[in-house]
């Protein structure tokens, strides 16, 4: 793959992946300068869109922040996990960003002061039995096991109304978190509600359960991907539409039931005949349009009302995430009932190829000729903010109490930094590119609250070499704060070295290496908890009880950028192949060969 110049890449990517698609859909300027926030910040705070900002590069996560250069001359790089040469129509391809800390002049001091903070004594003094009372009460749904939120924005409070007029204009709430052995979401009278499960790969480091928090991810498609063509709803209409889903933004076939072809009229296996389909064939090679959407969502397509392109999610699609605490039962760490986060995107509008490929040279140009210009941060409370790529992120976090309210402007444009400008995502976003394939458990449509992450194999890159153990490979940790010690004692030697025989154990079962032991779990609930109790959120929400040794308080003031000692780029878990999508801008480019750090084991 060409590589421009170092001088000339390292600044242009840098900044596309902090600063890219600057421009939101919310027309809510910039509502201020950063400001030092107060011991007690955020413990009477008004969720308002015009609180003033903290700091003005929300959006840069903590983690970036990482100190790359070990105490015994080792580099850890643990950066190309989310900078990495990217898939088309992911056009950001990043993996420069491994080499040094380009950052803005602005984001020079790290904003992020909850990682130095030391909670040993407060974690301490907080009983077990406490913590787990805590973390085993729903705060999403009543005893009736409908949405608390829901009932809250009928009669929405006055400080979560941001535009003044009454009702809540944002996203409410509608899971029901029942589902059926297919991973639909059933209300409890049975009725659907349009959301479906899907288990995941968790993405190397921060989300692995061991660092602190369970997630999982559902979706769901417009009304008309879940109706037959006239119109009547069709869970197996719904269900092609979703295998469609899979096999455009995963890149591969996806084995479904038989299913007849002549009802849909669609060829879904691409044998060139309509008959008895066993699978979706991924055959994606414009301009033909070989592949289709079914059911009224295929007349929509014929009408060009919808759109269907590989790597692409159709307009109107939704995507809801809960960020959990830990529960231990029966000694094992599980997903607990109480949400830290409730994050929600929906696509709002259509980019094609072309488009995204022009945003994305526009933001590099700009990078190049304003190095030192910050994102603008628009958005609210109550709309969430606009990624640049026609999604809206919206979310809700504990209050002080506990209870689920809007975050603030600043704490949604935290979303924002991996959520936009990076290579690793398909479409903005992490989870479904990354879902459990067919041969897995209800053939990867579950929620984890069905069936844990025991027995669940080591997902592999397109090296043949596995993800997780090429992450901690290069890493050196099983996070990038390098904080897990536990990590660190199952998987390395005290001199630093990979245990062979820990990694060869993942390839069958990858729940040793992300879910921590009962006695971290619940001292990682206990950290947060006093985060929560501060609300300092915009101060870090890494759940660390020892003060954090590996991370950069501040960067060198002048220029020149910090190498981080990275000297060749590492590769993505998708490089390795040719991206072979006939007709689509930037795809006919070979992937580059694997390389290796050489600073790295």
């Amino acid at each position: 793959m060409w590589m421009p110049p170092r001088d000339l890449l390292l600044p242009l990517s840098l900044l596309l992946a902090v600063c890219a698609c600057r421009g939101t859909e919310s027309k809510t300027p910039d509502a201020g300068t950063p400001g030092a926030p107060s011991a007690d910040a955020g413990l009477a705070r008004v969720a308002s869109p015009d609180d003033v900002l903290t700091h003005v590069t929300p959006y840069i996560p903590p983690q970036c922040y990482t100190k790359t250069q070990g105490e015994k001359g080792r580099t850890h790089n643990p950066c190309f996990v989310c900078h990495q040469g990217s898939r088309p129509p992911n056009y950001i391809d990043d993996a420069a960003v491994q080499l040094d800390f380009a950052f803005p002049r602005a984001a020079k001091r790290n904003p992020w002061t909850n990682l130095f903070v030391d909670r040993r004594q407060a974690v301490a003094a907080m009983p077990d039995e406490e913590i787990l009372a805590y973390v085993r009460q729903s705060n999403y749904l009543d005893p009736d096991s409908s949405p608390i939120l829901a009932r809250t924005l009928q009669q929405v409070p006055k400080e979560w109304d941001a535009d003044h007029n009454g009702r809540w204009d944002g996203w409410v709430p509608d899971l029901a978190f029942s589902f059926d052995a297919r991973g639909f979401d059933r209300r409890p009278d049975g009725s659907l509600t349009g959301w479906r499960a899907f288990a995941y790969y968790p993405f190397p480091g921060t989300f692995w359960p061991t660092n602190g928090s369970f997630g999982d991810v559902m979706i769901r498609l417009p009304e008309s991907f879940r109706q037959d063509e006239s119109g009547q709803p069709d869970t197996e209409v719904y269900g092609l539409n979703l295998a469609i889903l899979e096999s455009l933004v995963a890149r591969r076939d996806v084995p479904i039931a038989p299913v007849q072809e002549t009802r849909l009229g669609v060829d879904l296996d691409g044998d060139g005949k309509l008959g008895t389909a066993k699978q979706v064939k991924f055959t994606w090679a414009p301009p033909q349009r070989t592949m289709s959407w079914v059911g009224r969502a295929r007349t929509l397509q014929q009408k060009d009302e919808l759109h269907l392109a590989a790597g692409l999610f159709p307009e109107g699609t939704e995507f809801a995430h809960t960020v959990r605490y830990l529960d231990v039962v029966d000694g094992k760490p599980r997903m607990a009932a109480r949400l830290k986060e409730l994050r929600y995107m929906v696509k709002k509008g259509w980019l094609r190829y072309g488009e995204l490929m022009q945003a994305s040279g526009r933001e590099a140009l700009e990078a190049v000729q304003s190095p030192d210009k910050t994102r603008s941060i628009g958005g609210s409370t109550e709309q969430g903010i606009g990624n640049g790529s026609g999604w809206r992120l919206q979310g809700f976090i504990e209050d002080a109490s506990g209870q689920l309210r809007p975050q603030t402007r600043e704490e949604h444009a935290f979303c924002i930094g991996c959520h936009s400008g990076i290579g690793a995502t398909d479409d903005s976003v992490f989870s479904f590119g990354r879902k459990l394939p067919a041969s897995e458990f209800q053939a990867g449509w579950f929620h984890w609250s069905q069936r844990g992450l025991e027995g669940v194999r080591e997902p592999v890159r397109a090296d043949g070499q596995g993800e997780y153990t090429y992450y901690l490979e290069h890493n050196g940790a099983g996070d990038e704060l390098r904080a897990n010690t536990e990590v660190l004692e199952r998987f390395f030697t005290p001199e630093g070295a990979l245990r062979p025989e820990a990694t060869q154990a993942l390839r069958a079962n990858i729940s040793p290496l992300l879910l921590p032991s009962p006695a971290r779990a619940l001292q990682l609930d206990k950290a947060y908890r006093l985060i929560v109790r501060e609300q300092s959120f915009t101060r870090g929400r890494d759940a660390t009880v020892e003060p954090a040794s590996n991370v950069h308080r501040e960067l060198p003031a002048e220029d020149k950028a910090l190498e981080t000692g990275v000297e060749d780029p590492l590769p993505g878990p998708h490089e390795g192949k040719v991206a072979r999508y006939p007709g689509l801008p930037g795809a006919a480019r070979p992937a580059p060969k694997p390389v290796s750090a050489k600073s790295s084991p």
